[in-house]
């Protein structure tokens, strides 16, 4: 059985163990990699996820299967363009792909983005025809055409998505 919750605070070393094993995972869907993120303190990783749960603009989330964590999302809301949340970080554990872990994850940020009165949600996905780009397009998250390195030393490219949370295409429409 599959459940979703908020991280809390005291969860920040869950946070920081399946970050990093994410970055191992699928080192090519993240615009950070395993080596950045793992020299990071063990304050930084507790302060990134005390700072969210204190505050109303992140939330992130866990995926759990059986209690154990197999998935990770994070949807921020942006401080520069009112009305946009962004989700970042958004991972499955390969043990439970295929499985809805990915679709439970997005549905919960996108209902608590459109709860705090957002009109669009934004990410962005490594531009293939992967299992993500096709969740991200079944929930009805289009293509804005803007595309990017998806970091310094990757020869990949990351494609910007949105979804308008008024639109007729959200995923509790397609569910």
């Amino acid at each position: 059985m599959i459940s979703i919750c908020p991280i809390t605070p005291h969860e920040w070393l869950k946070y920081r163990d399946i970050r990093l094993q994410a970055l191992q995972d699928s080192p090519d869907a993240f615009g950070s990699t395993w080596e950045a993120e793992a020299t990071r303190t063990n304050e930084n990783w507790s302060t990134r996820i005390a700072v969210a749960a204190a505050g109303d603009t992140d939330l992130p989330l866990f995926a759990l299967n059986s209690n154990e964590v197999c998935g990770l999302v994070w949807c921020k809301l942006s401080t520069l363009e009112p009305g946009t949340a962004d989700i970042f970080q958004m991972w499955v554990a390969p043990t439970v792909r295929g499985q809805g872990v990915g679709r439970a994850l997005l549905k919960q940020a996108l209902a608590w983005a459109k709860s705090r009165g957002m009109q669009r949600v934004r990410l962005g996905v490594t531009a293939a025809e992967s299992p993500a780009m096709r969740l991200y397009r079944s929930h009805g998250f289009y293509s804005t055409g803007q595309t990017e390195q998806l970091r310094e030393d990757s020869d990949l490219v990351a494609q910007t998505m949105e979804l308008k949370l008024d639109s007729p295409t959200q995923s509790e429409n397609k569910s």
